[in-house]
């Protein structure tokens, strides 16, 4: 895999990251002497024997023998493949990968994760700009209690286009139809005409730890079942793995004391609304163990607060 990324640009990559911030963003980093100490967070750890040096640029923990440079952390720490870890380091750095021409095409993963991000950024600011346009999605989310702040928070949007005026308001091109007809964004219905799954719904854009838009979920505001809509998952969308809200609290806390779990979307909005800034959802009733881990990387402590129905009560009890 190594060999489709030029070694000169993994090796600059290590240059410019600093072992000890990168680090220090996931677990909290004690410095002693001219080193920095943990519990590892690869073992039960009772003492720190988890050890990073600033002048080699490595860690070694003397419990586990875990050791490796800020690719072997983030592989280790993150659950990434190789690829992905310099897809990280160079995001954090505001890099393109310079992928060897020779094996470079339109399939690769990395460009269509690319392509991805900027059609589901495009899709999410139209949705936006279309909020303040509908008065019925508007009043509706005001009647909720949810202030006009709380809208631009969370980038709350609202789909009510034919598609055809969606294609022409996004004005995009031909193969990004296609993409979304592939990604399950649009659908062909009985009439062969393309259509919006999300139509008529309130929409919450569902955002990874840098803020790009990965999926959406969608509320409809009638008696139309189902009541929410999630984005199917795609290479850049799995619902198992992400934490609604996650973005907004790492935003006001980079290090929470808390993160409060809860079930829906706009029970977290109203939550941040009244001054509870440290509010996530699991995108439902059912938690996984990558959300799990996400949560105990972001914080120390967790509180779960479902619904009191029988539905969040034995989401409680799995929990």
């Amino acid at each position: 895999m190594s060999g489709k990324i030029p070694k000169y640009f993994i090796n600059d990559l290590l240059y410019r990251t600093n072992i000890i911030d990168l680090i220090n963003t996931r677990i909290k980093l004690k410095k002693q002497g001219k080193n920095y100490q943990a519990n590892c967070p690869f073992h039960n750890d009772k003492t720190p024997s988890f050890t990073v040096s600033y002048e080699k640029q490595f860690y070694y923990c003397f419990g586990c023998n875990t050791h490796g440079n800020a690719i072997d952390f983030l592989i280790n720490y993150e659950n990434l493949n190789f690829i992905e870890s310099i897809e990280e380091l160079a995001l954090i750095h505001g890099l393109s990968i310079p992928f060897e021409t020779k094996i470079i095409s339109e399939k690769n993963d990395y460009f269509k994760k690319q392509k991805l991000y900027l059609l589901t950024e495009k899709i999410s600011q139209l949705y936006q700009k279309n909020i303040m346009l509908t008065s019925s999605a508007y009043d509706y989310l005001i009647r909720r209690g949810i202030s006009k702040k709380m809208m631009q928070l969370f980038c709350i949007g609202f789909s009510s286009f034919t598609w055809d005026v969606f294609f022409k308001k996004l004005n995009i091109k031909k193969e990004f139809e296609i993409e979304l007809l592939n990604y399950q964004m649009i659908f062909i219905n009985k009439n062969n005409k393309i259509n919006d799954p999300f139509r008529g719904r309130i929409i919450f854009p569902i955002h990874d730890k840098y803020g790009r838009t990965i999926g959406f979920g969608g509320r409809t505001i009638k008696n139309i079942l189902p009541k929410y809509l999630n984005s199917t998952e795609t290479n850049i969308f799995y619902k198992g793995k992400q934490i609604y809200g996650l973005y907004q609290v790492k935003k006001k806390h980079s290090k929470p004391k808390y993160l409060l779990v809860v079930e829906g979307y706009i029970d977290v909005i109203m939550l941040t609304q009244h001054k509870i800034d440290y509010v996530v959802s699991s995108l439902g009733t059912s938690i996984t163990k990558e959300q799990v881990k996400i949560l105990f990387q972001n914080t120390d402590t967790v509180i779960y607060c479902y619904d009191g129905d029988d539905a969040g009560k034995n989401a409680a009890w799995r929990t």
